[in-house]
């Protein structure tokens, strides 16, 4: 079973240092209110983290994103309050700040929650501002509860817990699709490897929106040579692995494939998924992208500090170079994603790629104990493997044409 769990919202008024009054706040620019906004909620944050039971180890941790369906003349009749992030897709001011356990990557993702805006509550030498509520001009249209006889109304929601239903929809929609495609051969899977594969499927398409993330870099620093880890550092802690676009996570595209393995690792043990990969991309130079996600069940040991007991990584391949590819800077570092039970990691590019035909690239998939006791158990893993290059229209087609039967792990030798 696979838990799907919400940040948690922080909805206790907060001061905004940087304006005298509300009239300020208001007249500010789209980049001054965002940067602001990206200040205040470093300095309390130790007021803001995760709310129990968000620290999950093996669940996924949902964000609330300033995400919605509201058009510009709805939007109108959330005037007279203000949005901190008129031109920037981030979290919502109220979603509970990261990281997790033993600092891991939490929240691991954002979903659409609602434009969340701000109204002033206070002033003495700033003003102080809370979140408000969802409405009809900042808002996630939801079913309502029946009242005066009336049982087909509707009404609005937002926060974290509409965020997390949403997520929980993409899993059930993203069972459907593998169902679909792919009838009795993913039914017969194992329920937990169906799950961890849900896992996987629902964080591989996360992405760090890059203007956010380069406004928290700007904002919070640090700078100079040897900072990049902590500039990381604090981007994660809004953004997780970033924000989730329920249509990535269901289907490839023409100039995209997705490639997906599950099943079993045991101790001291290695898995290796043979990724085809495209003559389309070969001798191209266009940008385009590399991308791996594993996850995995871990058992835990409570009373101990590490609480995990194993971990699952995938190893850098050695076909980068040959792909044209290095490590992609708005993401998570390794050491970083490697401290939950989802490791992803991605590579980009924009020099030509050599590939030959029948091409693979061979993921490694490792498992390593954590600190304390051995655990001998089989772990259940899902990994989603991402190549794409924009405008490359025959991507998709040929790699189908390459997979049958479709891709599968297999064992390192006495595994």
């Amino acid at each position: 079973m696979l838990f799907v769990v919400s940040a948690g919202n922080q909805v206790l008024p907060f001061g905004m240092p940087d304006y005298a009054i509300s009239r300020d706040y208001e007249a500010a620019d789209a980049a001054s209110r965002a940067r602001s906004m990206i200040a205040t909620l470093h300095g309390v944050m130790a007021d803001r983290r995760l709310l129990s039971p968000a620290e999950t180890v093996n669940g996924i941790t949902v964000a609330a994103g300033n995400i919605d369906a509201v058009g510009p003349a709805d939007r109108a009749l959330a005037r007279t309050l203000i949005d901190p992030f008129p031109a920037h897709v981030a979290a919502n001011s109220s979603s509970s700040l990261g990281p997790g356990f033993a600092r891991s990557v939490k929240p691991d993702i954002l979903m659409p929650s609602a434009k969340e805006h701000m109204t002033c509550v206070g002033n003495h030498r700033h003003i102080d501002v809370r979140p408000a509520g969802a409405s009809r001009g900042a808002g996630l249209k939801v079913a309502a509860p029946p009242r005066a006889g009336r049982e087909n109304l509707d009404g609005y929601s937002n926060g974290t817990s509409a965020a997390t239903a949403l997520a929980s929809r993409t899993c059930h929609r993203i069972h459907d699709a593998l169902e679909t495609a792919y009838g009795e051969a993913f039914l017969q899977i194992p329920p937990v490897e169906r799950a961890v594969l849900l896992k996987v499927l629902l964080v591989h398409p996360a992405q760090w929106p890059q203007e956010t993330a380069e406004l928290i870099k700007s904002t919070l620093g640090p700078t100079g040579r040897g900072q990049a880890s902590k500039q990381k550092d604090n981007i994660r802690r809004f953004l997780g692995y970033g924000y989730v676009n329920a249509d990535d996570a269901l289907a490839c595209a023409a100039d995209r494939a997705t490639f997906f393995a599950t099943g079993v690792l045991r101790a001291d043990r290695i898995a290796t998924i043979d990724v085809p990969v495209p003559v389309a991309i070969g001798g191209k130079a266009r940008p385009h992208n590399l991308s791996a996600t594993i996850a995995w069940f871990s058992p835990v040991m409570p009373g101990r500090k590490s609480y995990r007991s194993c971990r699952l990584k995938i190893l850098t391949p050695a076909e980068l170079d040959a792909l044209a590819v290095s490590a992609e800077r708005w993401h998570p570092d390794e050491n970083q994603s490697n401290r939950g039970t989802v490791s992803s990691r991605r590579w980009s590019g924009a020099n030509a790629p050599v590939v030959t035909p029948n091409m693979t690239i061979p993921l490694v998939v490792q498992r390593d104990p954590d600190q304390g006791a051995p655990v001998d158990e089989a772990i259940p893993f899902g990994l989603a493997v991402t190549i794409s290059m924009a405008g490359e229209i025959g991507i998709y087609d040929e790699v189908r044409a390459r997979l049958a039967p479709p891709v599968q792990a297999r064992p390192a030798a006495g595994a």
